[in-house]
C-alpha cells in the first residue's frame, strides 16, 4: 500500500487559462491551487462552463495553462512542448473516459497493452502486465473479445484496465459513469475504490452528486474558482490524508 507522504502527486500553484483575446477573451480558469497528495480519491465537480474540463485537460497535460505553475509528480510540466508532454501523460497518467476510447476492432488484450507498447515495454513484460490488468477488473477470461462483444461497462473496466496496466502516478477519470446503467456504474466505483484503497490516486470528473459522493474529497468549482474543497468521508489515520490550498 502507497501510505500518504509530504509531497503532492499534484501541486497547482495559482493557474489560469485564457481562450481568446480582446472581446472574444475567455477566463475559463481565474487563480486555482490545490495539492492532491499520493492516495487521494478526489472529485471534481462544477456546471457547464466551471472550468472543470479545462482543469481535467491541464491536470492530464492535455493543454498548458496561461499562468501559474503545475507540478505532477515533482516534475513541472508547465513549460513542456508537446513531445515532453506526451511522453508524461504515457508515463504518469492512466486515463478513462465517458466513451471508453477502445479501439473497435481490436481485442481487448490489445486494448490493455496498446498504451506500453508506445512505452517501448518490452513484449513479455507488457503481455504479463495486460492480462494482469485485465484480471484485476474482473475480465481475464475476455481478453480475446471485441469492443463490441462486451457491455458498456464491461468496456469501461476494459479502459480501467488499460489506464492502471502502466502503473501511473495516477488515474484520471472523466465522467467515467456517464455512459452507464446503474449497476455497471456501482461495479465502476467498486474497481475505483479498490484501486484507491490499494493506495492509486484517482481523480474524477463528475456531475453526478452520487458519484461524487463516493471520493474522499470534494473540489467543486464555479466561474473558474474553487467555491468548495472537502473531504467528506472519513479516511484511515496516515493513508489518504487530503490537504489543500485554496486562493
Amino acid at each position: 500500500m502507497t501510505m500518504a507522504t509530504d509531497h503532492p502527486v499534484i501541486a497547482v500553484r495559482d493557474i489560469t487559462k485564457v481562450y481568446g483575446e480582446g472581446d472574444t477573451e475567455v477566463r475559463a480558469l481565474r487563480g486555482i491551487s490545490l495539492d492532491i497528495f499520493p492516495g487521494g480519491y478526489v472529485a471534481i465537480m462544477g456546471a457547464s462552463g466551471s472550468g472543470k474540463s479545462t482543469l481535467m485537460h491541464i491536470l492530464g497535460c492535455l493543454d498548458v495553462p496561461s499562468s501559474g505553475r503545475y507540478l505532477l509528480d515533482g516534475m513541472d510540466v508547465s513549460r513542456l512542448d508537446d513531445f515532453a508532454l506526451s511522453v508524461v501523460r504515457n508515463r504518469k497518467i492512466g486515463f478513462v473516459f465517458q466513451s471508453f476510447n477502445l479501439i473497435p476492432r481490436t481485442s481487448a488484450f490489445a486494448n490493455v497493452e496498446l498504451p506500453m507498447v508506445y512505452a517501448n515495454v518490452s513484449k513479455e513484460e507488457r503481455q504479463e502486465r495486460a492480462l494482469a490488468a485485465l484480471v484485476k477488473v474482473g475480465l481475464g477470461h475476455r481478453g480475446d473479445a471485441l469492443p463490441n462483444q462486451l457491455s458498456g461497462g464491461q468496456q469501461q473496466r476494459v479502459a480501467i484496465a488499460r489506464a492502471i496496466a502502466t502503473n501511473p502516478a495516477m488515474i484520471l477519470a472523466d465522467e467515467p459513469t456517464g455512459a452507464l446503467d446503474s449497476v455497471s456504474t456501482g461495479e465502476v466505483l467498486e474497481l475505483f475504490e479498490g484501486l484507491n484503497e490499494e493506495g492509486r490516486t484517482v481523480i474524477m470528473i463528475t456531475h453526478e452528486p452520487d458519484v461524487a459522493a463516493r471520493a474522499r474529497r470534494l473540489i467543486r468549482l464555479r466561474d473558474g474558482l474553487v467555491v468548495e474543497d472537502t473531504t467528506h468521508r472519513a479516511v484511515v489515520a496516515g493513508f489518504g490524508a487530503e490537504r489543500s490550498a485554496v486562493r
